[in-house]
């Protein structure tokens, strides 16, 4: 059975932290495993970022 995490909030500053990383090459791959992400939390910021 696998265990829930307590959700976490993260700042707009640092979701743009990640966003940039992104788009200057990084793997999002490499990026959710470094950073502890869920899967589907930085291309729901990259797109969220790119809209705005």
């Amino acid at each position: 059975m696998s265990k829930r995490r307590p959700r976490r909030v993260f700042s707009e500053e640092f979701k743009k932290q990640m966003v940039n990383l992104y788009l200057n090459g990084k793997p999002s791959s490499e990026i959710i495993k470094e950073y502890d992400l869920t899967p589907s939390s930085l291309p729901k910021w990259v797109k969220q970022f790119n809209n705005s």
